[in-house]
C-alpha cells in the first residue's frame, strides 16, 4: 500500500494481481496521472487491453465505485485497521458475509444463498465482522 502511487508502482502491482497468465482480457480504470508509460507497458507486455473511462465520468466503472463504496460504508469505515494481514482478514470475512448472508431487496429481502425457510423456532442474532453487523439464524425448538 502507498499513498502516492507511481506507474512503476502499478506496473509492479498488476504483473502481482495476475501472476501465471491469470490476466484479464482488459483492464478499465479511471485517467489517473499514475497510469503512466510503465504501466501502459506492462498491461501490453501481459497482453491486456487498456480500456480507461470517459474523462470526469466515474459513473461508466459502476460495478467497482459500488463495490469500493459499499466497502467503505459498510465495512472499513467503521474499524480501526492495523496492518495488512488485518485487513485481508477483515476483507474476507466481510465478503463472506456480503455474499452469504446479507439480504437485498431486489430478492425480496433473501440472500444469494438460498435456505430453507422455517415457520417453528426462534430467531437469535448471529454478528458478522465482530458485531459489527448482525444476522438472524433460526433455529429449531426441541
Amino acid at each position: 500500500m502507498t499513498a502516492h502511487p507511481t506507474a512503476e508502482w502499478l506496473a509492479r502491482q498488476l504483473s502481482e494481481a495476475f501472476p501465471w497468465g491469470s490476466a484479464p482480457r482488459y483492464l478499465v480504470h479511471d485517467r489517473d496521472r499514475s497510469h503512466g508509460e510503465p504501466f501502459e507497458q506492462r498491461l501490453r507486455a501481459m497482453g491486456i487491453r487498456d480500456r480507461p473511462i470517459a474523462p470526469r465520468c466515474p459513473r461508466q466503472n459502476a460495478c467497482a465505485e459500488r463495490a469500493i463504496g459499499s466497502t467503505r460504508r459498510e465495512c472499513v469505515g467503521h474499524l480501526i485497521v492495523f496492518n495488512e494481514a488485518h485487513l485481508r482478514r477483515v476483507l474476507a470475512a466481510y465478503l463472506n458475509y456480503y455474499n452469504r448472508v446479507r439480504t437485498r431487496l431486489s430478492l425480496a429481502k433473501g440472500t444469494s444463498h438460498s435456505r430453507p425457510v422455517q415457520r417453528v423456532g426462534e430467531a437469535t442474532r448471529v454478528p458478522h465482522l465482530g458485531g459489527l453487523h448482525q444476522a438472524m439464524l433460526e433455529s429449531r425448538n426441541r
